[in-house]
């Protein structure tokens, strides 16, 4: 559970990295005088995001805690989002209960927007992308298969929890309704109450609730309207309105400053800039988000003070009748908007509790985070995508291959952390003392198509069809136990690629026909995930009915594999083929395959490439699926399918593709 609130705290930092922007554009926008045009457009800036914040939160989570980041868990988490806050919208409410709009409980209107609709859903948008997203389906469902489930699945679910919120929500928010008009008779220690459960409810966005008893017109109160009005009594009016004042300009940026000191050396810079933005917008407009959410889950512990914190100071500015009030929140500008107003009571008095409240929360976050260890924004545990990096140092006579295998090297964890070199096709087969060990991010920087950590000694890194280059440097690294050193450099530095000269002849098309006489499968579907998942590229399969492959399209036997179970095919246009005959078929060695052409050779689609045994395949316990795949993929920019799903002869075309 404890990692878990972790990850929704790193998550997070994404959108609330949005919000200082948002909170500079409010905040300048109340500064300006209020007859400008420019103040209201920059105001109407800054809510155009604050308003989707709800939104960014169901993104930001939904990618962040994913597994694979993906721009299709975004989507679902964008889905998700929607379904309850449409469904739940007053309007649509008053459709399902047969009533009036204006007969809706008043809660609803809080759906709209609420910040625990936008984490719900982007925890579950995660969830289901994880647990689904290679799922696959029957053929005639085929195309809903993978990726493409998890946004429908995303609905359906949500639909269920709009369901249970319709009954729900209106208890919940009733009940906080209810509370509220009780702690209103308890005087300065009402203040303190309201303030201490405001900050505890923000998560869940029910705090909206408490704000409709004590700071609008709910109960009578309506803290905020008499202020401005100058209506009510001085010292009372405002009460539950100025113990915000200190917290949000002087408590929080102190509190964030402590952040900041406790954070490992290795990122303090990070840290910096986010608790800096977040510090300036609190105090400048009183925008607390982006400090909030920063540790709010991370060190829930902390966030809980912090409430404590807040109604304290509420509860002391209402004690002392020390006044002043906001209409948009307790930051420097509305602070300085409300100080000449006849009402507000020595509100000079705040600056000087503030000063205190800075103190109070500075050594209290210090305090905390070191007795309890908190896991504040750069306290977390460096890990493999975080440490040092680890390098192989390179020379001018290094061509790509060497420069993609030191990379990959260094990566794994070098000499002492291998075990076995080995390659099929278009994957590096290796076996590690500890795949724990390595460092993925690293090894992506090589410009490796994947990686598939099968369990604690087993990897597989998918390079493409000149894996063989590859993997021969990497076993002369291995053989000359190659050194590997460690810079003080993140990760996050960017990492030179190597690029292959490009040969395409742009705008021209291929046209594919179908490899054998058999059913024709879409790429998604072959059970192989390298494949299914197209790091290779894209293309189609066909689960054939005799032996007989034939060249799919038209060109050069480029290689030919010493397994013989795969060849590469390059056409006129410049477009690499890779012919692959059964799936895991490297194992077998060649005997169920009889070649019937050689490197260098020039065939035409339909020309016979090899006479296949299926049954000894399928004896070995192996798929007989042919594929055929584009392996420069950035080179094709259009490929049309003209069957898909359905029996094929070898003279049936299939796909046209064409060049950049």
């Amino acid at each position: 559970m404890k990692t878990y609130l972790q990850r929704m705290g790193r998550s997070l930092q994404l959108p609330v990295a949005v919000l200082p922007a948002a909170a500079l554009l409010e905040g300048i926008g109340h500064w300006l005088p209020q007859n400008w045009g420019l103040s209201q457009f920059l105001q109407v800036g800054g809510t155009a995001i604050l308003s989707q914040l709800a939104l960014l939160f169901a993104i930001g989570l939904s990618v962040g805690m994913a597994k694979v980041k993906d721009g299709a868990a975004a989507m679902a988490g964008v889905v998700a989002y929607i379904v309850p806050t449409y469904v739940l919208a007053p309007k649509q409410v008053a459709l399902l209960k047969g009533i009036k709009v204006g007969q809706v409980d008043p809660a609803f209107n809080a759906i709209a927007g609420n910040v625990f609709i936008g984490i719900v859903a982007g925890l579950i948008a995660a969830a289901l992308f994880d647990r689904f997203h290679e799922t696959k389906l029957p053929m005639a469902l085929s195309f809903f298969s993978g990726k493409r489930l998890v946004p429908i699945l995303a609905t359906l679910v949500m639909l269920v929890l709009s369901v249970v919120l319709l009954f729900i929500w209106p208890v919940l928010y009733g009940a906080l309704i209810t509370f509220g008009k009780f702690i209103v008779n308890l005087g300065w220690v009402g203040a303190g109450l309201f303030g201490f459960f405001n900050r505890l409810l923000i998560p869940t966005g029910l705090h909206q609730a408490l704000n409709q008893v004590f700071e609008f017109n709910i109960a009578g109160i309506n803290d905020i309207g008499n202020f401005w009005a100058n209506k009510g009594t001085k010292g009372i009016t405002g009460m539950y309105l100025a113990g915000y004042f200190p917290v949000m300009m002087f408590g929080l940026p102190a509190g964030a400053l402590a952040i900041y000191k406790n954070a490992l050396p290795e990122r303090k810079k990070t840290t910096a800039s986010l608790m800096l933005a977040g510090a300036f917008a609190s105090f400048f407009t009183g925008v607390t988000e982006p400090l909030e959410f920063s540790f709010m889950f991370v060190a829930w512990p902390l966030y809980v003070i912090h409430a404590i914190f807040t109604g304290l100071s509420m509860a002391f500015a209402a004690f002392m009748h020390w006044t002043a009030g906001f209409t948009f929140s307790a930051g420097l500008v509305d602070y300085i908007l409300s100080f000449h107003m006849p009402i507000a009571n020595k509100p000079y008095m705040l600056i000087v509790q503030g000063l205190v409240m800075a103190v109070i929360y500075y050594f209290g976050f210090d305090f905390a985070i070191k007795k309890f260890n908190l896991l504040t924004p750069g306290r977390e545990p460096i890990e493999a995508d975080d440490a040092p990096v680890e390098e192989v140092s390179t020379s001018k006579t290094d061509d790509k291959y060497m420069i993609m295998a030191k990379k990959v090297y260094a990566g794994i964890g070098g000499h002492d952390n291998i075990s076995v070199i080995d390659n099929c096709t278009t994957r590096l087969r290796l076996q590690l003392k500890d795949t724990g060990k390595i460092n993925k991010s690293q090894i992506m920087s090589a410009g490796v198509a994947g990686v598939n950590v099968l369990d604690k000694t087993n990897i597989h890194i998918v390079v493409g069809t000149e894996v063989q280059f590859v993997a021969d440097a990497l076993k002369q690294l291995y053989a000359d136990n190659a050194t590997v050193t460690t810079t003080n450099e993140a990760n996050d530095k960017p990492v030179e690629k190597v690029e292959p000269v490009s040969d395409i002849r742009s705008g021209e098309t291929d046209v594919f026909y179908s490899v054998a006489n058999g059913h024709l499968e879409d790429i998604e579907q072959v059970s192989d995930p390298t494949f299914a998942q197209k790091m290779l590229g894209d293309g189609y399969a066909v689960v054939p009915t005799d032996g007989k492959i034939t060249a799919p399209v038209d060109g050069t036997i480029a290689t030919i594999f010493p397994t013989k179970h795969a060849m590469g095919i390059k056409t006129t246009n410049g477009l690499e083929v890779l012919v692959h005959m059964g799936i895991d078929t490297v194992q077998l060695k060649g005997e169920p395959f009889d070649l019937k052409v050689k490197e260098g050779q020039v065939v035409k689609h339909g020309d016979q490439l090899a006479q296949v045994d299926l049954d000894k395949i399928k004896q070995a316990g192996k798929k007989t699926d042919m594929m055929v795949i584009v392996t420069n993929m950035p080179s094709v920019s259009y490929m049309k399918y003209n069957v898909l799903d359905k029996d094929v002869k070898l003279d049936t075309e299939v796909v046209k593709v064409t060049t950049k």
